[in-house]
This record gives structure tokens, C-alpha cells and sequence, in this order.
């Protein structure tokens, strides 16, 4: 198992940036899948971006060339770096996580964005 902690939400302009940071309480090294999804109101939940220990990355393309992930395994520690953001990026943030592949996906609780024009 797994625990997954976020943070760096807040407020912030349209245009503006935010990093975002997913530690987890266990080397990350070893998870198979680490993944960001978001929860904008009103709406499901969606995947916005996954790195597998493989190296294969995928971005949703409603992010893609504004977001960024990283890893700091030293930290065991995820990063999203959000870039020109815009209203539709209001969501609920959260990180997860597949310890093996097709295992159930674990989450953590989540981090707010507000962005205001």
C-alpha cells in the first residue's frame, strides 16, 4: 500500500503558475504507474497526465504543453508544474497511484486550484 499526500493548491490568476506536490510514503521508484487526475465542479473525475516506471508519459490534451511532471525520488515525491493556467483549470487535484500494472488505482485526498480571472 500506499499514502499519497498533496499539496500546493491555492488561488491563483488566469496566466499564472502553481506546482503542485504528491509525497508518497513509500519509494516511488518501484510504483509501476503515478498519475495525476483532476475534479473540476460540477464534473467527474479525469486523468490528466501518467508516467509509468517504464518511461512512457501521457498528458490529456487540455494540459498538454502547460503541464509538467517530475520526480524527485531522493524525496519520494511527485511534482506537477502548471503553467498559463485558465478558468478551466478549477478543479480538485489529485495524485495516484497503480503499485502494479491493471492493480486498483490509489488516491490521495486532494489538493483545490482556484484560478480567477
Amino acid at each position: 500500500q500506499v499514502q499519497l499526500v498533496e499539496s500546493g493548491g491555492g488561488f491563483v490568476q488566469a496566466g499564472g503558475s502553481l506546482r503542485l506536490s504528491c509525497a508518497a510514503s513509500r519509494d516511488i521508484s518501484n510504483i509501476d504507474t503515478m498519475q495525476w487526475y483532476r475534479r473540476p465542479p460540477g464534473q467527474q473525475r479525469e486523468l490528466i497526465a501518467s508516467f509509468t516506471s517504464r518511461g512512457v508519459t501521457y498528458y490529456a490534451g487540455s494540459v498538454e504543453g502547460r503541464f509538467t511532471g517530475s520526480k524527485d525520488y531522493a524525496k519520494n515525491t511527485m511534482y506537477l508544474q502548471m503553467n498559463n493556467l485558465k478558468i478551466e483549470d478549477n478543479a480538485v487535484y489529485y495524485c495516484a497511484a497503480e503499485l502494479e500494472p491493471y492493480a486498483a488505482v490509489i488516491f490521495g485526498r486532494g489538493t483545490h486550484v482556484t484560478v480567477s480571472s
